[in-house]
């Protein structure tokens, strides 16, 4: 389904019964992303999952991006949905959205989870994000698609699962590249560490113990700075942890949020 919501078209799902709770995607997945945990959290919650700008079924409007335009999009969404409070849930790109919707709109997400994401990057990062939206420019995203299954999971489980990673590499080459280059402008400029203890719902940090591209370190840098959170660190998992460990990454989830729902 599609709604207009800041200006643009956004491609959601609504799944489910209960309590809203909403899912936010990596860069250059889409919804689907979270096929697995709708599965097993619809029976209890109202599930929320849509397309990032620049992703999916939305739209993927040209220029560079910002993390508050984003959190607007977001914002946008619920309020055209009628949502007033719902659970969140975002990885990498998604978590910091919703670090910023949480800062921007407090009183909105009734609990946080963010997983495999930072809240801050250091200051040579830049570079690496400059040279992949060259390189998205000039050839499209299939340059993008080895190096990024090599981050986003171990070797082991690349060699086990090729239909997870087949699903992942597709939703890699389907990225529009407007999107991707928009959101490549975006990232780089997380800046919010000194901010999160202005957040106040109950709060979960998840990352895989072997992510390379958002680090255990920078996941630890977050829980110290949200006040009360939880922290799970998922073994034999890279960056896409809700997808290489399935069941630990739910349960912990599905924990956190149950008891947050109270």
């Amino acid at each position: 389904m599609k709604i207009k919501a800041n200006g643009i078209d956004i491609n959601y799902l609504v799944e489910g019964q209960g309590p809203w709770l909403t899912l936010s995607h990596s860069l250059a997945c889409n919804l689907h992303m979270w096929d697995e945990e709708v599965k097993r959290l619809s029976g209890r919650y109202r599930v929320l999952r849509y397309d990032t700008r620049g992703h999916g079924g939305s739209s993927a409007p040209a220029g560079a991006y910002t993390l508050e335009l984003l959190a607007d999009d977001l914002h946008a969404l619920l309020r055209a949905l009628g949502v007033q409070s719902t659970h969140f849930v975002g990885l990498s790109m998604g978590g910091m959205i919703g670090q910023t919707h949480a800062l921007k709109y407090p009183g909105v997400f009734k609990s946080l989870a963010l997983c495999d994401t930072t809240s801050r990057y250091p200051a040579d990062a830049a570079g690496v994000w400059a040279e992949r939206i060259r390189t998205v420019e000039a050839q499209g995203m299939e340059p993008l698609v080895e190096p990024t299954l090599a981050r986003w999971f171990t070797a082991p489980f690349r060699k086990a699962h090729s239909e997870v990673e087949q699903k992942v590499a597709a939703m890699i080459r389907s990225t529009p590249v407007p999107g991707y280059v928009g959101c490549s402008h975006a990232i780089p400029k997380i800046d919010l560490t000194a901010r999160l203890g202005e957040i106040r719902c109950p709060s979960l940090v998840i990352v895989g113990k072997d992510d390379p591209g958002t680090p255990v370190a920078m996941a630890e840098d977050i829980h110290r700075a949200l006040p009360g959170s939880k922290l799970e660190i998922i073994a034999a998992a890279a960056h896409l942890s809700n997808l290489e460990q399935p069941d630990a990454f739910n349960r912990a989830l599905g924990e956190f949020v149950d008891q947050a729902n109270g």
